[in-house]
């Protein structure tokens, strides 16, 4: 049975790290991971606090087309873990009430300051479209 953009949203939560892929400025990808805090909406938007001085908000900024994947570590009865791929667009926000609406406690590992941290910004990611392999079952969800 095919999954639903509310059953992935789901999945994606259970999930923490995501690999963010940007494309760099002499024209290769460059991946790192990132920390989902829980925060997918069912509408397909992933959120990631970031830096706005680091390598990954620079290439969002001047390409704003990123991908995401995902790997769940619970396949059942030796059945494959389900993996996730969702392609789309990046957009850095700024706002301090953004900030406020996606912090988590756990965040303070990185950013020690809180939502005052020089420099935060909250990057958020809306796909476009989502493949995902469960198992023998796979799929693709489309957004306009």
């Amino acid at each position: 049975m095919p999954k639903s953009l509310t059953d992935l949203a789901e999945i994606m939560r259970d999930i923490d790290f995501t690999m963010l892929s940007t494309k760099t400025a002499d024209g290769g990808i460059a991946a790192r991971p990132m920390s989902n805090n829980r925060d997918v909406d069912y509408d397909g938007d992933s959120y990631f606090f970031a830096l706005d001085s680091t390598h990954t908000v620079q290439e969002i900024q001047a390409d704003p087309n990123v991908g995401l994947t995902l790997h769940g570590n619970k396949g059942l009865l030796g059945k494959p873990p389900i993996f996730i791929a969702a392609e789309g667009k990046a957009e850095i926000i700024h706002d301090k009430a953004a900030f406020e609406a996606h912090w988590v406690k756990d965040l303070e590992r990185w950013f020690e300051q809180g939502t005052d941290t020089p420099g935060l910004v909250l990057i958020k990611v809306h796909a476009d479209r989502i493949h995902y392999w469960d198992g023998e079952d796979q799929g693709e969800i489309t957004f306009a």
